[in-house]
């Protein structure tokens, strides 16, 4: 078995193409079940608006790529070109990096920090976590925190959520004299809340599936709440729109936007989508008066400050690429311990032996100071027989590397 990861990030994929292979977070602990019945041995699943990863010990890539097409019925060789699967050092590598905030949109942001460690404790209590990944995994949040710990890798991070209001604000000038909606009531909806809140808009009101959800996050902002199903009757009233939901549907479609903009008489409707599957019909952003903006979308604004944060970065780099060698030394380490054991399970069967026949001479009336004679020349004979000729049998450069080996093994100073 052989460490994996395998997957899709903003980088290499499309929304188009994430919103396909994401995994809705009630469905997690299933899917790492069905996945680890036959694909894999382990296995954890990071599915965030920017990626989806499996972590996996496999002794086949290309057993949990498959089962990934079957999972979302997709044709592999449709999403093949968009994935990437890195083995054994490079994915220790990219773990840490993603852990960190290396490789995100935002470079430095800590929410990947946090949705990482909520995708292993899915993993923990599925049952699917072995030896490998449960140490991958403690090595991964250790190096994150070391890397905020001694860079400056978070400073001036433009977010997300800072993002939508920069670009909120560059089409109203201020938000002040706006009416803000948020679909939704998950952690990135709290977080866009918050930024805008802070901007003091003229109303804000959270639409959720459960009222109670949606209710408890209007009373920390100060607005007010609704329930999803009554959105089409509100949907005109709000002049920015962020949404971001775990419906695997478009939550608003081209019809409502069409009607709120009628409706609004061409006043502009300003909508952030950060759902991955996408909340938003794709098609709305072709309307008149209406600014449509995906994760992809915000790309260049969050990219604003990062000068600052390069040199962090490097550090960051190096930090890593020694924790990835510590790693892998006991990986390589760890691949020795069925040797070592069937050499104690060896070494035991061998001392049992030779015990039992000393316990015999003793019952038949040998002294036991005899016995033990008896029993310590035949262990030192038994341990020593097999290195001593392999010794013996040995020629040439063969003989000098074996005798070198022993010398070390056995600490022999001559």
């Amino acid at each position: 078995m052989q460490l994996y990861v395998i997957g899709v990030n903003h980088t290499t994929a499309p929304i188009q193409i994430r919103e396909h292979v994401a995994f809705n977070s009630d469905r997690l602990a299933g899917a790492l079940r069905e996945l680890t019945l036959h694909d894999a041995a382990e296995a954890s699943i990071l599915s965030t608006c920017n990626r989806t990863e499996l972590y996996c010990s496999t002794d086949n890539p290309q057993k949990p790529l498959n089962w990934l097409s079957q999972y979302h019925k997709l044709d592999k060789d449709a999403i093949q070109p968009y994935i990437y699967t890195l083995p054994n050092d490079e994915a220790v590598k990219h773990a840490f990096r993603v852990a960190s905030g290396l490789d995100s949109m935002v470079l430095g942001e800590p929410q990947i920090l946090g949705q990482f460690k909520q995708s292993v404790k899915i993993a923990q209590e599925a049952g699917t976590l072995g030896t490998l990944l449960h140490k991958l995994f403690q090595r991964t949040f250790e190096v994150a925190k070391e890397v905020r710990t001694n860079t400056d890798i978070g400073a001036n991070s433009v977010s997300m959520s800072a993002a939508a209001v920069k670009l909120a604000q560059r089409i109203f000038g201020s938000i002040s004299e706006q009416k803000v909606l948020f679909i939704g009531a998950g952690e990135m909806i709290e977080l866009c809340a918050d930024h805008f809140a802070a901007q003091k808009p003229k109303q804000m009101t959270i639409a959720n599936r459960t009222l109670e959800r949606g209710a408890a996050l209007a009373e920390k902002i100060g607005g007010e709440a609704i329930l999803l199903q009554d959105l089409p009757a509100h949907f005109a009233d709000y002049d920015i729109v962020i949404s971001c939901t775990a419906s695997q549907l478009p939550i608003v479609g081209l019809g409502m936007v069409e009607r709120a903009v009628k409706a609004r008489r061409h006043r502009p409707i300003f909508m952030v989508d950060l759902g991955v599957p996408r909340d938003v019909e794709s098609e709305v952003k072709d309307l008149d008066d209406v600014f449509l903006y995906t994760v992809d979308d915000l790309a260049q604004v969050v990219q604003e400050g990062l000068g600052n944060r390069q040199q962090a970065a490097a550090d960051a780099e190096r930090i890593i690429a020694s924790r990835v060698e510590h790693f892998m030394q006991w990986l390589k380490k760890r691949d020795g311990i069925p040797t070592i054991k069937a050499l104690r399970d060896q070494a035991e069967n061998t001392r049992q032996v030779e015990l039992d026949k000393a316990l015999k001479l003793i019952q038949k009336g040998e002294s036991p100071e005899k016995a033990l004679e008896i029993l310590s020349n035949a262990l030192t004979n038994k341990f020593l027989h097999a290195p001593s000729h392999a010794l013996n049998q040995s020629h040439g450069e063969e003989h000098t590397r074996l005798e070198q080996t022993l010398r070390q093994i056995y600490q022999i100073n001559l």
